[in-house]
């Protein structure tokens, strides 16, 4: 009975909790960036994609989890994953830049 409520309801949310540490680093960089007037815009529009491709790839995996016959939400999670790690790096580059 425990493997199976743990199957059921614990392992969706330790799966989905990976990439939405990601998307509150992100976002947390984010809020980082508005203290100081003069962060470039183009480097707050990159923070907040990649936060918003992680938080898509969190309810993916999570939902992938719950129905895993479900193909195209373990997709959409690998896609923004990339997505979001692209973003980053272009972040850290725009920070190394500017």
């Amino acid at each position: 009975m425990t493997e199976e409520f743990e199957a059921r309801f614990i392992k969706p949310i330790v799966n989905a909790s990976y990439p939405a540490t990601l998307a509150s680093l992100s976002l947390f960089a984010l809020q980082v960036t508005y203290l100081p007037a003069n962060f470039p815009v183009p480097l707050r529009f990159v923070l907040v994609l990649g936060g918003i491709m992680f938080l898509i790839t969190a309810v993916s995996v999570f939902f992938y989890t719950v129905y895993p016959t479900r193909r195209r939400l373990w997709t959409i999670g690998a896609t923004t994953f990339l997505l979001g790690l692209l973003y980053l790096f272009v972040a850290t580059a725009l920070v190394v830049i500017l």
